[in-house]
Formats: C-alpha cells, sequence, structure tokens
C-alpha cells in the first residue's frame, strides 16, 4: 500500500510515518531527503528552507510510487499533490499546541504564524480533499502518545478499506 502521511510542519509527521512503517513494513520516506537525493529543489538561506519546484518532485516521486508497493512517504508540500498513492493520512493538532510546538523548535515568528493560521482554515485536508477525494483521505488527530496516533491512523485506513 502507498501511503501518504501529510500535515502542517509540527504535527508529528515524521514521527508517526516512521512508528507506522516500522510496524507494517513499509519502507518510508520524508519529502525533504527525498528531494534532496534527487537534486530537486534549491536551498532558501534567508528562510532556512528547501524550495521544491513541485511538478519536478511530483514526477519523481510517482515513479516511485510506480515501483514501490508498500511506502510511505511523508510531509507537508503532499497535500498539494496529485500522487499515485492509495490513501493520504491528514494529520491535525490543535494550533496553540503546534503553535508551542514550533516556537519550541525556534520556529521565526511569521513561521509560527503561518503554520498556525494554515492548521486553523485545514488548509491540509481541504488541499488532499481536493486533490485526493474523500474516499482516500485520513483525518487524524494527533493523539497523546505516537503509539495512540498510530492506532487511530490504522484504525481510519481500515474504514477506507485499508488491508493493512
Amino acid at each position: 500500500m502507498r501511503i501518504i502521511i501529510t500535515g502542517s510542519p509540527g504535527t508529528g509527521k515524521t514521527t508517526v510515518a516512521k512508528a507506522l512503517g516500522k510496524s507494517t513494513g513499509h519502507k518510508v520516506l520524508n519529502e525533504k531527503q527525498f528531494a534532496m537525493e534527487k537534486g530537486i529543489g534549491k536551498w532558501d538561506a534567508e528562510e532556512n528552507e528547501l524550495v521544491i519546484p513541485l511538478q519536478a518532485f511530483a514526477s519523481e516521486v510517482n515513479k516511485l510510487l510506480e515501483r514501490e508497493s508498500k511506502v510511505i512517504l511523508e510531509g507537508h508540500l503532499l497535500c498539494e499533490l496529485r500522487l499515485k498513492a492509495d490513501f493520504v493520512v491528514v494529520i491535525r493538532v490543535h494550533p496553540e499546541v503546534l503553535e508551542a510546538r514550533l516556537e519550541g523548535r525556534g520556529y521565526k515568528a511569521d513561521k509560527v504564524q503561518d503554520n498556525v493560521f494554515c492548521e486553523g482554515i485545514d488548509y491540509c485536508k481541504k488541499h488532499a480533499l481536493r486533490n485526493y477525494g474523500n474516499e482516500k483521505v485520513v483525518e487524524v488527530q494527533c493523539g497523546k502518545s505516537i503509539k495512540e496516533t498510530k492506532g487511530n491512523i490504522i484504525r481510519g485506513l481500515k474504514e477506507r478499506g485499508a488491508k493493512i
């Protein structure tokens, strides 16, 4: 099964994807690492982030998804693309919790507010539904633990008919 895990920065995508991959035997890939390995994107020193051209990135990701049958790809940009995935998990967290997490990571104030705003208006969920359709999208609240969040994802996938 090809699973995408997306959501705002700070929602727990990377941690939960690793835990889910370990328990299901899926290969886990991070969007930034994948882009850097493929030489896609340029580093923006001022913003301290990798700027990824979405069309070139989508093309490379779809090539990977055609080859791999058990893969989890995680990253916040993935909601904006239409990829050859079986399911898309959108991880959510309360905006106040997200704000505290991002501040704790040392994000600049404007980046914190941009991401909190996006979480508050359901940015990732709306884009995921538009690009993948309701039948493929599973929305999950970040739980009190990684184990709880992972369990919520597995339940949500099974409700959509996934054999996991």
